[in-house]
């Protein structure tokens, strides 16, 4: 009998406190058999990085920024698995559905991210991990690359700081925040208090630099994060990993 079938009837008969309790054995199951394996879900392996640094941590909380789906390319999908929870958002339509049935323990949001509350035209892709608010780069990829756009709606944006006002638990400590929202990154971080909501790590995609010395040298992302003292600590191709200076 599959796991979705398994989901499904339990719904039917079981507590919500139950449930939760067979799918996180289920999970550790799945890791267990796993053990020998170095298993990432990201797309770069982030998730492992992040392992390194969180010292196997078993429990935890994260943001996902353009979280696009529970499993693939997900930086936060292992940690799931070991029991941590978070808040995933997605701007694309119907996001949702599948994320409460994949990662039901998560709180799951459907809207973009941005500085001012806002009406924004988002670019739909055949691939939907392209899809994007920023039409320079919707427009790059469809003629450069040879992707195509299938669809173009307008969205509900806010930003990161009214989101987290919202929805983020009270009193609750943020792990580390992954931001890939092709192309505006830099504006949600913009959106967002510091002041008040940090993480102790941030992931962070900068499609535009894979040179270390240029991007310390001439990144908006980079130094704005410097600004508000996170220190970068790791990177992959395409993600920048940093850690807060002022928190141990």
């Amino acid at each position: 009998m599959g796991n979705q079938l398994v989901k499904q009837l339990l719904s039917l008969i079981t507590p919500l406190r139950l449930q939760n309790m067979f799918f996180n054995e289920m999970n550790k199951k799945i890791l267990d058999k796993e053990k020998f394996k170095n298993l990432s879900y990201a797309q770069e392996g982030e998730d492992l990085i992040l392992c390194r640094y969180l010292d196997e941590k078993s429990d935890g909380f994260y943001v996902d920024i353009g979280a696009y789906h529970p499993k693939r390319f997900s930086n936060t999908y292992l940690f799931y698995l070991r029991g941590w929870t978070g808040i995933n958002i997605d701007a694309r339509p119907g996001f949702k559905d599948l994320f409460l049935k994949e990662r039901p323990n998560d709180i799951n949001i459907e809207c973009g991210v941005s500085e001012m509350e806002n009406e924004m035209t988002y670019y739909m892709f055949e691939e939907p991990a392209l899809n994007t608010f920023s039409k320079m780069e919707a427009d790059l990829k469809s003629r450069v690359n040879n992707f195509n756009i299938i669809d173009k709606q307008i969205v509900q944006t806010k930003p990161l700081k009214i989101i987290f006002d919202k929805y983020l638990p009270k009193g609750q400590m943020i792990d580390f925040i992954t931001i890939d929202v092709e192309g505006l990154d830099l504006q949600v971080v913009l959106s967002n208090d510091w002041a008040k909501y940090r993480s102790k790590f941030i992931l962070i995609e900068d499609l535009k630099r894979s040179d270390i010395a240029e991007l310390i040298e001439t990144s908006q992302l980079y130094k704005k994060l410097t600004d508000l003292d996170y220190v970068l600590i790791a990177k992959t191709f395409n993600t920048l990993f940093f850690k807060d200076n002022l928190r141990s």
